[in-house]
């Protein structure tokens, strides 16, 4: 739980980002076309809301699957070790892999997830972040597509916590400390 109060101040709304999906979805399924199955990889816990939409918009044949990697625990800094909790049930070798992110921030995790997969041979792997905080890039590793470039600023909401907290708002937030 949180040592200090804090307020959210509203950066990205609902609809903001529910426009930019369908936009990404168009792309993807560009991208994607022919494909006989698409294996959507989400990277819980952050990804799940964005993973939702983005499939329900998604105009293709796909699998979910879930790889849960952490860099952060409780806090607002990355440790830079990224452990993998949870792997994935399902082969993806000589398939079609979209790995998706909810935020791009020193790179560590998705590089590292992303080597990982690419080890396992899938025929073709892109990434998708929702938030891109460039300026906080401590590796050379960027997403295929990006839904928002952000400032250096702590983000909650739309499956994004501080704490285990505030996952649940429908729109992404900056935490303020009062």
């Amino acid at each position: 739980m949180p040592e200090r109060p804090y307020v959210i101040d509203e950066l990205i709304s609902a609809k903001t980002i529910a426009a930019r999906i369908e936009d990404l979805s168009r792309e993807i399924a560009e991208e994607f076309a022919g494909t006989d199955k698409l294996i959507v990889v989400g990277l819980l816990r952050g990804s799940f809301v964005f993973i939702a939409d983005l499939v329900r918009e998604l105009d293709l044949p796909i699998e979910v699957d879930f790889l849960e990697a952490s860099s952060y625990g409780d806090g607002m800094e990355s440790s830079r070790e990224v452990r993998i909790l949870k792997d994935l049930r399902g082969a993806i070798e000589g398939r079609d892999v979209l790995v998706v992110e909810d935020i791009v921030d020193t790179g560590y995790t998705l590089k590292h997830v992303s080597g990982l997969l690419r080890a396992r041979k899938p025929a073709r792997m892109k990434t998708i972040a929702l938030l891109n905080k460039q300026v906080r890039r401590e590796v050379d590793f960027n997403a295929d597509w990006v839904g928002f470039e952000i400032p250096d600023e702590f983000v909650v909401g739309y499956g994004i916590d501080f704490a285990q907290r505030n996952r649940d708002l429908p729109y992404i937030g900056t935490v303020r400390f009062t």
